[in-house]
């Protein structure tokens, strides 16, 4: 059993994504993907009381081929979608999208939220999906925080969304093996996390500082990791927030135009047609009131 070795620490950069600034670790100058993880945003911004739920978040947009999955640290995101969704998801929880052949959604925050300001912190990732499932039927999982499960050890607890961590499986359906972490761990907690070695694997930061292998990293670092190692060491120097992805790489071409994540360029000039034709079906959103 060897501990993991650190390949790169990556901050995360300060983008504007229509308007809307938030930090992106990934894709970044030192690297455009870790198979199967192509893009991480991490918003943090407090929202201001009395706006309309219908001009906040992001409005009807397409996607296939690839899963964004959202967690949700603080506030709120409302999700609706045009295979029949409705959903509100709250802190500790998350949203789980495959998008498969295709499929439309937007993403609002929850009325309580629009009507009273207050805190709204997600982080929203995009993960492959291998050529063979590109095209299945889209789903969608919303988990609240009490449906995910988690390991409480001294001064952590670890939240498992996705793949199996110590005899615990986690409830999201992925197309190829991952081990999806998020984890709260109080200073001066020591943690060793197994992972598979042949999994590509990540940690970003939220807040806090860890002690990695030596290397102290800190808040909106990503520490992308080398396959050398069964487990992760880490030391929590300032009580901190961070998620763990990881999965085995596909090792597949990668052809990506906005909202669409395929293999080739025909296949992307196919999605488009798709969208504009109304083969990923539409959107009517409707809104809250109280």
């Amino acid at each position: 059993m060897a501990n993991r070795t650190i390949y790169k620490i990556i901050p995360a950069q300060r983008v504007n994504m229509g308007g809307h600034l938030l930090d992106q670790p990934l894709p970044s100058r030192e690297v455009e993907s870790i198979d199967p993880f192509l893009l991480i945003h991490h918003w943090d911004e407090p929202l201001v009381p009395g706006g309309k739920q219908s001009e906040l978040g992001v409005g009807p947009h397409p996607h296939r081929g690839f899963s964004p999955v959202t967690f949700i640290f603080k506030g709120s995101v409302r999700h609706q979608d045009s295979i029949g969704n409705t959903a509100v998801i709250s802190a500790g929880g998350t949203q789980w999208m495959h998008a498969g052949s295709g499929i439309i959604h937007s993403e609002r925050p929850g009325i309580d939220l629009v009507e009273n300001g207050g805190q709204q912190e997600f982080i929203q990732f995009w993960v492959n999906t291998p050529a063979k499932y590109k095209m299945e039927a889209p789903y969608y999982l919303p988990l609240t925080a009490e449906d995910t499960p988690k390991i409480t050890k001294e001064g952590a607890e670890i939240s498992v969304v996705a793949g199996t961590f110590e005899g615990i499986n986690g409830p999201a359906k992925t197309y190829s093996p991952q081990t999806l972490l998020r984890i709260n761990a109080k200073e001066d907690t020591v943690l060793q996390l197994p992972l598979p070695k042949t999994y590509n694997a990540l940690i970003y930061i939220l807040n806090g500082t860890l002690d990695v292998n030596g290397s102290s990293v800190t808040t909106k670092d990503m520490v992308w990791f080398k396959n050398d190692g069964d487990f992760i060491d880490l030391k929590v120097k300032v009580s901190s927030r961070f998620i763990i992805l990881s999965g085995a790489p596909l090792a597949e071409p990668v052809t990506s135009y906005g909202p669409f994540v395929m293999n080739t360029q025909e296949e992307i000039q196919a999605a488009l047609f798709d969208f504009q034709n109304g083969k990923m079906g539409a959107l009517k959103e409707s809104f809250e009131e109280h």
